[in-house]
């Protein structure tokens, strides 16, 4: 299991949050533009 389909995973059950999914992108396991994929909303968006 790759670490974006580990993460969209944990998303779709409601282990993780938006927030979480942000601290992924942030330690470089998923880009932007899967947290895009993932969550719906682009980074910026609040």
């Amino acid at each position: 299991m790759t670490k974006f389909e580990m993460v969209k995973r944990y998303y779709d059950l409601g282990l993780w949050d938006e927030a979480k999914v942000r601290v992924a992108v942030a330690k470089n396991w998923i880009t932007a533009d899967e947290f895009k994929a993932i969550t719906g909303k682009g980074l910026l968006d609040q």
